[in-house]
This record gives C-alpha cells, sequence and structure tokens, in this order.
C-alpha cells in the first residue's frame, strides 16, 4: 500500500537528517515521506530536505498560504491524497516522534482499521522531557473532551496518527475550527464512529511555555464541535 507521512516542519535542521534517514530505512519501499514547510522556518531545513529528494521517496512541500502548523498538517493531506496514498500517517518533525514506531500504525491499517491514534496514556506509551504543568493539560484535556464529547481516548491531544486514506476523503479540511493544536481532538472526534485502535507511543518533549490564549482557545472550540460536525464531511 503507498503510505505517505505528513510531517510539518520548521527550523528544524538539527535533527532533519537524522529524521529523515530513519525513516527512509524502514523496511518498506512504498514509504514516502512528504514534509511541508513554511515561510516560518528560517534556517536549513528545506535544504536538508531536498537533499533526499533524489532518492524518489521524499517531496518537500513549500506552503505559501500556510496559516501555521496545523494549515501545513492540513495541506499536507491534500498533496497526499491527489497522489494516490492508500495510507496517510501524521508525525511531527524535530525527534518529538520515533519512526522507529512507524510500523506499529501500519500494521495495524493491515489488520482493518480505519484509524489508528498514538497515546502516550496507554500501557507502554509514555512521555519524556515535557514539564509537569504540559502533562497535565494534555491528561486534563483528553478528561474534559471525552466528557465533553462523549469519546472514549486515553489520549485526545497527540499527534501521532494514521488513517486510510478514504477517511481522510470524507472531510472538507478548510472547514476544521482549529488552527492550534486542538486539532488532534477535533480529528478524533470526527472520526469517532470509524473502527479505530490506540497504540502506545513515547513522546519526546522540548521547549514550552504556558499560552493561556491557547488554552482559552481549546476551550471554546471543544464547545463548537458537535455543531460543526455536519460542516467539515463532504456530501456523498
Amino acid at each position: 500500500m503507498k503510505t505517505i507521512i505528513v510531517m510539518p516542519v520548521a527550523n528544524e535542521e538539527a535533527t532533519m537528517g537524522q529524521v529523515i534517514e530513519q525513516i527512509l530505512a524502514l523496511p518498506y519501499e512504498e514509504l514516502f515521506l512528504y514534509p511541508v514547510i513554511d515561510a516560518y522556518s528560517k534556517d536549513n531545513t528545506e535544504k536538508i530536505i531536498r537533499e533526499y529528494e533524489s532518492t524518489g521517496r521524499v517531496k518537500c512541500i513549500f506552503y505559501k498560504g500556510s496559516k501555521g502548523v496545523i494549515s501545513c498538517y492540513l495541506e499536507g493531506f491534500r498533496r497526499a491524497l491527489e497522489d494516490g496514498a492508500d495510507w496517510v500517517i501524521e508525525m511531527d518533525g524535530g525527534g518529538s516522534h520515533k519512526p522507529s514506531e512507524i510500523p506499529q500504525f501500519m500494521r495495524k491499517l493491515e489488520e482493518g482499521y480505519d484509524c489508528v491514534w498514538g497515546s502516550r496514556f496507554v500501557e507502554g506509551g509514555g512521555i519524556s522531557n515535557h514539564p509537569l504543568y504540559r502533562r497535565i493539560l494534555s491528561s486534563g484535556g483528553t478528561l474534559l473532551s471525552n466528557l465533553v464529547l462523549g469519546t472514549k481516548l486515553k489520549d485526545m491531544t497527540s499527534g501521532f496518527e494514521a488513517f486510510k486514506a478514504g477517511i481522510l476523503e470524507e472531510f472538507i479540511f478548510d472547514n476544521f475550527l482549529s488552527n492550534g493544536h486542538m486539532y488532534q481532538t477535533e480529528m478524533r472526534f470526527y472520526c469517532r464512529n470509524y473502527r479505530a485502535i490506540e497504540v502506545p507511543i513515547h513522546y519526546v518533549g522540548g521547549k514550552s511555555s504556558l499560552k493561556i490564549g491557547g488554552v482559552k482557545e481549546a476551550l471554546s472550540i471543544l464547545f463548537k464541535l458537535k455543531k460543526n460536525e455536519k460542516r467539515v464531511r463532504n456530501k456523498r
């Protein structure tokens, strides 16, 4: 199955080459990487990515219309679908998600699951190098999301996930509400009725700061998701 990894990246020159090498070393001939980059990136990340395009398995996407990381995710999805992906994997660049964990996502898709969610809070998962308040936000956000939305996942905010292409084709990406990391919760909510499973991941954190505006935005969006669901679905 043609599998495309969508990976928004910016200012990742210290780790970009290593991440690409690890992905290309996985034993899948039909595994491709689409790093999505925008003008926010000021270092040599784009140059490093383009050096790997000659492999035929890496495609650098410079998204001029970017409005932030989430718009890069969604543009990556569009391009992956246009290029005939059967499966699409979404993951972060910069080493926060481990390429070595990609095979478990593919195995679950092979088993027939429509969506595979990376989870830090199921048995075998974990978080490292992340401040306590961020862990509390992630776990508390999951509890609140499940309560408000009626979902039952262990992790509603992780950014490591995989889809069968047909699932993504059902969405109108321009009608997603979130421009920030609430997108992860939004996607999990919209996909709650598909055949899905959580798999353990080990998230490696980095520098971060608490942004009250981001928390307020997330709470506002949380209570709008049910009303927005019809707007994000293509009519069939």
